[in-house]
């Protein structure tokens, strides 16, 4: 199957990625997951893309894995080595990601939002991990990368019971940045992403490989690694049009130099 992700670059940087697969609810299937990394790919390579929209449709952003595909696993087959590797390279996508979702975003859905970057979401967004309920675990990162958003104590309560957390909540959290009325998740989601892509994209690279080093290693670490990444940026021409625009005062015409 094919033309599961619909993908389009507007003129100011911004690729949108629409899941678009309404029979399965945008079900993260082997082909699915093929097809967002393939586009995922295409965007890191074109200097043209900016930042990333990932998004489904008004009614579901993503309901999460195969669980046909899952059912018919037998209890001494191998580990699925292709599902881990996803998750990998999602994470390691050099463009800012971010989810705009709209209606569901269950299991897997809400593992591949937790994934991006950065959430706005509708008011009618609804998120949870309920594979709890069908005798199985989060396996995308969704325990760890839940608890680090919203803290352990709520992420050990909707883990263990697989209920749903509506939108609002997910923002009073810090789970979401930005919380928006239903006629205009996508378009705040596209402007935020339109920012992003009119600042330097060097430096926007390195800015997310560092703030993600916060997660991922200890404070003295990540500092080392925030340091490291600062001088990346200082040694780029974009820093010398950034600075001199700034004393010219004039909008920068970044190059990604």
């Amino acid at each position: 199957m094919a033309g599961l992700v619909e993908t389009a670059v507007d003129d100011q940087g911004v690729a949108l990625l629409r899941l678009d697969d309404p029979a399965t609810r945008n079900s993260l299937s082997s082909e699915m997951r093929e097809e967002i990394l393939a586009a995922l790919e295409d965007c890191d390579r074109d200097p043209a893309v900016r930042c990333v929209v990932i998004a489904g449709s008004a009614k579901v952003f993503a309901a999460g894995a195969d669980i046909r595909a899952l059912a018919a696993r037998g209890l001494t087959e191998p580990a699925d080595a292709s599902g881990a590797e996803f998750w990998r390279r999602i994470v390691a996508s050099e463009k800012p990601l971010i989810a705009a979702v709209s209606g569901y975003a269950l299991g897997g859905g809400c593992e591949l939002a937790l994934a991006c970057d950065m959430i706005i979401a509708a008011e009618n967004a609804r998120f949870g991990q309920p594979e709890i309920t069908l005798g199985i675990i989060p396996g995308g990162g969704g325990t760890q990368r839940l608890a680090r958003a919203i803290g352990k104590q709520r992420a050990m309560e909707y883990v263990l019971t697989g209920r749903l957390f509506e939108a609002e909540t997910a923002y009073e959290w810090g789970l979401v940045n930005k919380l928006a009325k239903k006629s205009r998740w996508l378009e705040e989601a596209v402007e935020l992403a339109r920012t992003i892509a009119g600042r330097a994209p060097l430096a926007a690279r390195f800015a997310k490989q560092a703030v993600l080093a916060a997660e991922q290693t200890t404070l003295a670490d990540g500092i080392a690694r925030e340091r490291e990444l600062f001088e990346q940026a200082m040694a780029t021409e974009d820093r010398v049009e950034g600075m001199q625009a700034f004393l010219e005062k004039r909008d920068p015409q970044f190059k990604g130099r």
